[in-house]
């Protein structure tokens, strides 16, 4: 059943802005969602998914296409216009989404977390740690797929998202983030397990996602903060 895979990237920017790209691949877990569907329920079940854009779409305009902005808050329709998503098809069939935050200021975090409160968004929740164009401190509480789950959750029936909650370690495959500085590293204080650099502007986090939902397994290194220092 293990038939998602995420990959986020997360480019930090010298004017304390931040970009980020989500990668949801769905294919393994569409065919299994398939497979399992009454050929009379679909249409129903994945009708939906056809009229996802296949090219970067912003959530504003999504939302006006469907009639569905339900906001004429200007903070709101400003982070919605700086949020796309697309889906990508393979043999007309559905194969995964994309989700992207383009060029997001320490202000723009702000309004998305309000944001986020009422529509659910599969973001990666590194996104959230503090950088100030020079330093990054990496919250490693941050290291989950909160945002991710509950965006599932919202899709779903409740007696769905019980089942999901409990088979979380099973549904994914696998989960990391890159994350790419435009300056060279100079330093990195704090160890966690799952974090490494790759090289001298890039550091990459795997996620165990067995250690994630299973509390007895122990980290060697699981320090609360690792702070990043750029040139």
């Amino acid at each position: 059943m293990q038939s998602c895979s995420v990959n986020s990237e997360i480019v930090y920017h010298k004017d304390a802005a931040s970009t980020s790209v989500t990668d949801i691949d769905t294919r393994e877990f569409m065919a299994e969602m398939m497979a399992m569907t009454p050929d009379s329920l679909k249409e129903k079940e994945f009708g939906e998914v056809d009229k996802l854009p296949t090219i970067w779409t912003s959530m504003y305009d999504l939302a006006k296409k469907e009639g569905k902005l339900k906001t004429e808050n200007p903070d709101s329709i400003r982070i919605m216009k700086k949020i796309f998503m697309k889906s990508a098809k393979e043999d007309n069939k559905l194969a995964g989404f994309s989700f992207k935050m383009e060029h997001f200021a320490p202000d723009d975090y702000k309004v998305l977390k309000s944001f986020t409160k009422t529509e659910k968004i599969p973001l990666d929740q590194n996104i959230y740690n503090n950088w100030d164009g020079k330093t990054l401190t990496i919250d490693t509480e941050n290291f989950n797929l909160k945002s991710i789950e509950e965006a599932i959750k919202t899709k779903s029936s409740k007696e769905e998202a019980e089942k999901i909650a409990g088979m979380m370690v099973m549904f994914f495959k696998k989960i990391g983030t890159t994350l790419k500085f435009e300056n060279p590293i100079q330093s990195i204080s704090g160890k966690h397990d799952w974090l490494k650099q790759i090289d001298d502007h890039s550091i990459r986090i795997e996620y165990d996602l067995k250690a994630i939902y299973d509390k007895d397994v122990k980290l060697k290194n699981a320090d609360k903060k690792i702070i990043i220092i750029t040139e």
